[in-house]
């Protein structure tokens, strides 16, 4: 894994901006996610982005998996911040949230545990929740306190761009960008506001449904990746169905960034009882790793 620095900065190239956002709005300086995919855009390396659910099993080893997932090659990690009511999620991960939550996690025990983490590794950390427990918390507590902590920017799946200014401006000013989703049904002119206002990267939803593992990949995924690019120059990182290494590596020929989500949370939850689950996971999760990075 790459190592990268506490507090590591680099500065942008003016040359290769990477969206069509009003420049005046952007720093000089990279935050850990932008960092990590201009410095895979030099060596030309994929980034693998895994998806776990915040407090599941528990909190302790919600915090092994996060150390484990670095070791193992991650990128970037998203960590998901339980919700009652699930947005988008598919049957593995709304069973995750509804565990994570009876065993007592909440938003402030999950901003603990990323000040935790962050003290051990610094793979970027995006945090990934529902907009009802952020708007709860309160806007600008919640990116000021995930600043602090050491979390790199939100992915609010049900916070649309004609609704998210204000926390779109609290985050910028915060230096945490809030990445947006676009769908394969997403029409041009939507994907032309969005990429717009998009900063680190682009998620691009691979299929119509909601998350959970998929024994094949859809057949225009790499054309609906490549339609996206028209309005962008952001990397792209595309999620959901991916839970094979043959599926991040086919994904990788066309995008920046593979997201696997409900086959890792569904291989914690397989091996939660299991004396050997950290060493397990870890081989389940290099593969993915190794696929995304040849």
């Amino acid at each position: 894994m790459k190592a990268r620095p506490v507090g590591q900065v680099r500065q942008s190239d003016k040359s290769d901006e990477s969206d069509r956002s009003d420049k005046s709005d952007r720093k000089d300086a990279m935050n850990r996610i932008e960092a990590m995919f201009a410095e895979n855009a030099r060596t030309g390396q994929r980034a693998f982005i895994p998806y776990i659910t915040a407090g599941f099993p528990d909190l302790e080893r919600t915090e092994q998996i996060l150390l484990l997932l670095a070791e193992k090659g991650a990128d970037l990690i998203e960590l998901g911040i339980p919700f009652s009511d699930p947005i988008a999620d598919g049957p593995t991960i709304q069973k995750a949230s509804t565990d994570a939550l009876e065993a007592g996690a909440s938003v402030v025990k999950i901003l603990g545990l990323v000040g935790q983490v962050r003290q051990k590794t610094d793979v970027p950390l995006l945090l990934f929740s529902a907009f009802n427990p952020l708007l709860h918390y309160g806007l600008a507590r919640i990116a000021n306190d995930a600043k602090t902590a050491g979390a790199d920017g939100f992915l609010v799946p049900d916070l649309p761009p004609e609704e998210s200014g204000e926390f779109e401006t609290i985050c910028r000013d915060r230096d945490l960008p809030l990445i947006y989703l676009v769908a394969p049904t997403t029409p041009p002119d939507r994907r032309e506001l969005i990429a717009r206002r998009a900063r680190g990267f682009l998620y691009y939803i691979s299929l119509k449904g909601v998350t959970g593992e998929r024994a094949s990949l859809p057949a225009d995924l790499e054309q609906g990746v490549a339609e996206l690019r028209r309005h962008t120059r952001l990397p792209i990182a595309v999620g959901f169905g991916i839970s094979t290494p043959d599926h991040v590596r086919q994904v990788g020929r066309f995008a920046e960034g593979i997201v696997v989500g409900s086959a890792i949370v569904k291989k914690i939850a397989e091996l939660r009882d299991d004396p050997q689950w950290l060493a397990r996971l870890g081989e389940f999760v290099a593969p993915l790793a190794a696929a995304a990075h040849t």
